[in-house]
Order: structure tokens, then C-alpha cells, then sequence
């Protein structure tokens, strides 16, 4: 089997010629084409590597200022809510009421406390007893006093009181 002589023919000649040269400026379209877009997707990815930097040196910035903000507010933390709990009225079989009323007397003269600054309730704790252990609590025609058993100062100050017979 023999290929047809179409070498031999100008109209195959110049189809041929055609294919080579359409060939050849395809060619050359697609490296162009090929090259605008890495140039543009190149000029993208250092683009935006370059806004990864920025955006971590902001990062790291924000950070600092956010941990040195936690510093000074961590110092800087207040009392929001007094708590008051009396443990033993159980003992002396008083009331759910003049418990309450009790603890909300207490809760009211200590109440100046609220929106100070930690350091300065934890500074003052003697005074709070001072303040609760001086005040007589009259119930039922019984003089009773009030004894500071635990107090813990943070957000909110907790104290647990012992109620005893006042002789």
C-alpha cells in the first residue's frame, strides 16, 4: 500500500501550507495568552502574600494590644454581686423569712463595696467583718450575732456567716 502523492498537488500544498502556518500562529496566541495570565495570577499570589504579611504583622499587633488590655483588666476587676449565706440557722430553728431578711441587712450595709476594684475589697476585709461582727440582729425578741466563717472576693463577693446567741 502505497500514500497518495498529494505532495505533488498545489491545492494540498497549500492546505497543508495553511495547517502549519494556522498551527504555528495558534502557537504563538497561546503562549501569549498563556503568558498574560501567569504574569496576571503571578502579580495576584504576591499580591495577596504580600497582604498575608500585613495581615499577620496586624494579627500579632492586635494580640499584643488584646493581652495587655486582659493584663490591665485583669487587674483592674470589680466587685458586681455580693452573695450572703447563713449556715447554721437550722441550729436555732429560725424562719426561711428572718433568715433572708438577715442576710439582706447584711447584703445592704456591706453594699458599698459594690463597684470597687478587688484590691481595695480585699484590702478592707477586715472592716467588712468589723461591720457584719459589730451589728447585733434582733429576731423573735433573741439578740443574735453574726460570725464572718468564710469570705471570698472576686467578681462577686461571697461571705458565709455563723449565727450565734449574743450573751
Amino acid at each position: 500500500m502505497r500514500i497518495p502523492p498529494y505532495y505533488r498537488k498545489p491545492s494540498w500544498q497549500r492546505f497543508f501550507a495553511g495547517m502549519v502556518i494556522g498551527g504555528a500562529i495558534s502557537w504563538c496566541i497561546f503562549i501569549y495568552i498563556f503568558g498574560v495570565w501567569q504574569e496576571k495570577h503571578t502579580a495576584l499570589i504576591d499580591k495577596q502574600s504580600e497582604e498575608i504579611i500585613d495581615l499577620k504583622e496586624e494579627k500579632k499587633i492586635w494580640q499584643e494590644e488584646y493581652k495587655e488590655i486582659n493584663k490591665r483588666t485583669i487587674e483592674q476587676l470589680t466587685i458586681q454581686k455580693i452573695t450572703i449565706k447563713i449556715t447554721n440557722w437550722e441550729k436555732y430553728k429560725l424562719d426561711l423569712l428572718s433568715v433572708s431578711e438577715i442576710e439582706d441587712s447584711v447584703k445592704d450595709d456591706i453594699s458599698l463595696m459594690i463597684a470597687k476594684d478587688i484590691e481595695t475589697v480585699y484590702k478592707s476585709k477586715e472592716l467588712i467583718k468589723k461591720i457584719i461582727q459589730n451589728k447585733p440582729v434582733k429576731i423573735n425578741d433573741k439578740r443574735y450575732k453574726l460570725k464572718v466563717k468564710e469570705m471570698v472576693i472576686f467578681t462577686t463577693l461571697s461571705i458565709q456567716l455563723e449565727i450565734e446567741f449574743e450573751q
